[in-house]
């Protein structure tokens, strides 16, 4: 068995709409069926037991390839390491022996990490003596889990706006996640939003300055001073009276706190503890318990005491074998992504048990209690026990006062006090820190008590109102004329006045700048535009390349807008063979379409058609035909149609009608462009779909030119000399087609001589690039062959013969010439031209064959 190419679908793809790990997988003909090798499925479960039921599926004849085996142990081994995943599949392939792989993942690396565990299992069951240890190969990936995930803060928030229909995307390996798109997102680093101003961290994060706010807001804190150095520490110490606490002055999560500190012996360990973090500071000693009251926006929402960490004595064991045995816990990790935190042993811990008289070596007694720390920070490996239903309505208040008064819309502030039952005043008690990005998951999961769902508290105060943080998205697909559709949807939306983000195989556009160039119709730059501030409406072309490498760059659309299939391209390569393969994989955009979204789907098209049975939202459909059996019937429900009606594309729902005149559309030459005439009507329908108004759907269709600048390398026409000479980028039969039939419905010169110039993409099925030159040869005197720039896997000279092998008994080519090289070849077809002759150039390298041909016709060109 070999694992060839892994790719991680990262959003909604050809195979479900999970992120999943897919791989190709080569079997050698006894790998493909288990039956075939005696004892090897009982070898493969003897190396693991959990592996799950290993049964004949549809499509693979019957048969439980190894492919198979390496798809079930991927996925329950991500499954048993605690990873939410449930879908995976094995798909044969036209390759006799090689199969398509896929798991889903919750975390990349986790996936990948886990198809290299299930190739290991496989390749040991192979081998007589082969080895695999799945409890070792199940900690490896929970532990990498828990290092991939967001944790238990950031978490929740991204759980509660998952549910809430906001979109999120994890920006870093860290914290930071974008929720919403385009100019409605916002971000989020941890429990910290974007809203939190600089300056209200950096007051929370200087203590003394913070206690020196708060007291003047009339909040109780303990006295105490920032010190110079250990010396001015003690002096301050004893100024205030012992005991005291010594921090940081610019700290958080407990880091170098050391509390309840009486004598010098002690202070200096922890001031040493605490100087590792920066400048310290000194302050008195608040007897009681810890509480952390968690303020957001102006409500406190929840409250836990913290005790700090500790163990218990049985006279037995020594206080390390005590903390291994804490350790030991589930619940407790290294980092933050679980509930609890091991206890360490570090030098604060050592010098509270210097404290106790104890060492990590001592045996304590049955029944005594051993403090690790006297702060209790779930961080330092404290625990937590819920009180938000005890918090006295003014505590609550003091705690609104100083988030307000530092400025921080979510905080944890810290209260040291001997019960939250009764205002601080009359106990004592008082707010000893405030917390920007406070920590939740002492809340969420508290070690004892009822947890608090927070996340819904905390998406409310970023997304007020129920918003969901979308901008409306249009996805564009077909086999031709996408790019036409998707720069006309977008014209459509800045006629409506917002602020368009488009990709397209010509580069990203924003707001009518060029951000990227090149062909970025993929994942990658719909997700860049979906992350940009200045994007109130999306239009992506969506091509099938990006589809097939990463899924989707977004979650759903709200119109999808497939232009058509007819008899397919790029037919024969990623195992996409046949012109109905083609059609499942484009249909990808449809399925993804919101609930009270739009599929609009060509009714002519027999396989876009089929296309709105898996739409889990409404469909339009348009054809130029509105007697076509699809649109008759859609007619007749009373839904959504778009189709031509004499000199005006009409749009149709129930009895209401909207005329649109040919004339006053300029991209159709009134009408006499057919292909064209499809384009507008899929636009005008995206639009509507999208709920443009339709004065903003006629300004634009009339302010919209077909020129190079608008569309380059789409049926541009220009005058040359006299004679019309026309650049397209079409590239496939029906491209062909289209394009012939809007020559001959342009108007005809006498003695008019027609001419092509054309070449050939290399990564083209053999009968594909002979039918783009016979169908030409029936409509052009003249054809100029040229070698493409990218030959693409073909051998030199060997595009060119197949397009001569098309024009074999053309009905009306004379003259064939071969030149070498794009522009010589459009030189030498120009040359030839007279006044009233045509020329269609179907150009390669797009920007420049055009600013060569603007040159010609005296054009300014384009930079």
């Amino acid at each position: 068995m070999e694992v060839s190419r892994i790719r991680a679908l990262r959003g909604p793809n050809l195979w479900s709409r999970q992120t999943a790990i897919e791989a190709v997988v080569h079997c050698s003909p006894d790998e493909r069926d288990l039956a075939a090798r005696p004892g090897l499925e009982t070898r493969v479960r003897a190396l693991y037991p959990g592996i799950g039921p290993l049964r004949p599926r549809a499509g693979l004849a019957e048969a439980v390839p190894l492919a198979q085996v390496l798809e079930a142990a991927a996925l329950q081994l991500q499954a048993q390491a605690g990873c939410p995943v449930s879908f995976s599949r094995t798909t044969a392939t036209v390759e006799a022996g090689t199969y398509q792989v896929v798991v889903e993942y919750s975390e990349e690396a986790v996936g990948r990490a886990a198809l290299a565990e299930a190739e290991a299992l496989v390749q040991a069951a192979l081998q007589a003596e082969g080895r695999f240890d799945p409890e070792a190969a199940i900690a490896r990936l929970r532990e990498l889990d828990e290092d991939e995930r967001l944790g238990p803060s950031t978490g929740a928030i991204v759980d509660a706006a998952r549910a809430r229909g906001i979109p999120v995307r994890r920006l870093t390996r860290g914290s930071l996640v974008q929720m919403g798109w385009g100019s409605k997102a916002r971000r989020i680093q941890a429990a910290e939003v974007d809203q939190t101003g600089a300056v209200a961290e950096s007051i929370a994060q200087d203590k003394d300055l913070t206690k020196s706010l708060l007291r003047a807001a009339g909040v109780p804190v303990p006295l105490g001073r920032p010190v110079a150095d250990r010396e001015d520490g003690w002096t301050a110490a004893l100024e205030i009276g012992l005991p005291v606490v010594v921090k940081p002055q610019d700290g958080n999560q407990g880091k170098g706190v050391t509390v309840n500190i009486q004598t010098r012996a002690h202070f200096e360990q922890a001031y040493d503890a605490a100087a590792q973090y920066g400048d310290v500071m000194v302050e008195r000693f608040l007897p009681g318990h810890d509480f952390r009251l968690l303020v957001v926006g102006d409500q406190v929402l929840a409250a836990a005491r913290r005790d700090p960490p500790q163990v218990l004595g049985d006279g037995v064991h020594t206080v390390a074998e005590l903390v291994e045995q804490v350790n030991a816990d589930p619940r407790r990790g290294e980092g933050h992504a679980t509930s609890l935190t091991k206890i360490r042993l570090d030098a604060i811990a050592l010098a509270r048990l210097q404290v106790q008289g104890l060492t990590p070596a001592s045996v304590p007694e049955r029944g005594q209690r051993v403090v690790l720390r006297n702060n209790a920070n779930l961080s330092t490996g404290g625990s937590a026990t819920d009180v938000t239903d005890d918090v006295h309505p003014e505590v609550a208040a003091r705690a609104v006062d100083a988030a307000q008064m530092v400025g921080l819309d979510i905080c944890g502030v810290d209260i040291v006090c001997e019960t939250v039952l009764r205002p601080l005043e009359e106990q004592g008690g008082g707010i000893v820190e405030v917390n920007a990005a406070p920590g939740l998951r002492m809340h969420l999961s508290p070690s004892y008590g009822k947890p608090r769902q927070l996340g819904p508290a905390m998406v409310e105060l970023t997304f007020p109102h129920g918003e969901d943080g979308r901008i409306p998205v249009v996805a564009v697909t077909g086999t031709n004329g996408k790019t036409t559709v998707t720069r006309l949807v977008a014209h459509l939306f800045a006629s409506a006045g917002l602020r368009v983000g488009m990709t397209n195989t010509d580069g990203v556009y924003v707001n009518g700048r060029t951000i990227d160039r090149g062909d970025c119709s993929g994942p990658k730059s719909a997700r860049n535009v979906l992350a940009h501030p200045d994007v109130d409406a999306a239009v992506f072309e969506t091509a099938r390349g990006g589809v097939l490498r990463e899924g989707l760059g977004f979650d759903r659309c709200q119109v999808a807008v497939v232009t058509n299939i007819g008899s397919g391209d790029h037919l024969g390569l990623n195992y996409i063979t046949t012109v109905e393969d083609l059609a499942v994989l484009k249909r990808v955009i449809v399925q993804n379409v919101a609930p009270g979204g739009w599929g609009v789907l060509n009714a002519a098209d027999p396989n876009v058609a089929l296309m709105a049975e898996v739409c889990p939202g409404s469909i339009i459909f348009f054809a130029a035909d509105r007697q076509l059996p699809v649109m008759a019937q859609h007619r007749a429900q009373g839904r959504r149609v778009v189709y031509v009606e004499g000199d005006a594309i009409v749009a149709a729902e129930g009895s209401w009608r909207e005329r649109l005149l040919l004339r006053e559309l300029p991209i159709t030459r009134n009408g006499s462009i057919p292909f064209q005439v499809e384009n507008v009507m899929a636009a005008v329908a995206a639009g509507w779909g999208a709920g443009l108004s339709w004065d903003a759907i006629r300004r634009g269709l009339a302010s919209f030119v077909n020129d190079a600048d608008n569309a380059p390398g789409r049926f541009n026409l220009m005058e040359i000399g006299g004679a019309t000479v026309i650049a397209d980028y079409g590239h496939n039969p029906d491209a062909m087609r289209a394009l012939v039939a809007a020559v001959e419905a342009l108007p005809k010169t006498p003695g008019q001589r027609r001419s092509v110039v054309i070449s050939g993409a290399g990564d083209r099925r053999d009968q594909d690039i002979r039918e783009q030159t016979e169908i030409l040869g029936g409509a052009f005197d003249t054809v100029v062959l040229y070698q493409d720039a990218c030959q693409r896997g073909r051998a030199d000279g060997e595009v060119l013969g197949l397009l001569r092998e098309g024009l074999r008994g053309a009905a009306r080519t004379r003259e064939v010439l071969e030149i070498h090289g794009e522009f010589v070849a459009i030189d030498a077809a120009l040359a030839a031209l007279q006044p009233g002759d045509l020329c269609l150039v179907l150009i390669d390298q797009v920007d420049a064959a055009l600013n060569h041909l603007r040159l010609r016709a005296g054009l300014a060109v384009t930079v």
